[in-house]
């Protein structure tokens, strides 16, 4: 039988991938293939930059929810409170345009 941590209510208390709101074992795959090991490297990332690199790693153009997954994360990491990815949808949109 496999552990699932639950997720973390803060930036301090999360120590795996899995722990980030929002992030599942396929997001968490994704980081791990851009070098990112631990929650603590994306504070100070950038989220659109990170997704881009995803999508040259793959050769495609990724879903959108994948950068508001990716800004949840890496707002929560600088601090922000626990929010779910499509809460980053509209901020996406205003930033970004279409993808």
């Amino acid at each position: 039988m496999t552990f699932k941590r639950p997720k973390a209510a803060s930036a301090a208390d999360c120590e795996a991938l899995e722990q980030l709101p929002n992030v599942g074992p396929r997001v968490a795959a994704d980081l791990r293939r851009l070098g990112i090991t631990r929650p603590a490297q994306l504070a100070g990332r950038d989220a659109f930059a990170l997704y881009q690199a995803l999508g040259r790693l793959d050769g495609k153009r990724h879903d959108p929810c994948l950068l508001d997954t990716l800004l949840a994360a890496t707002d929560f990491m600088h601090g922000a409170a626990p929010a779910p990815w499509w809460r980053y949808t509209a901020e996406r949109k205003r930033r970004y345009g279409a993808l």
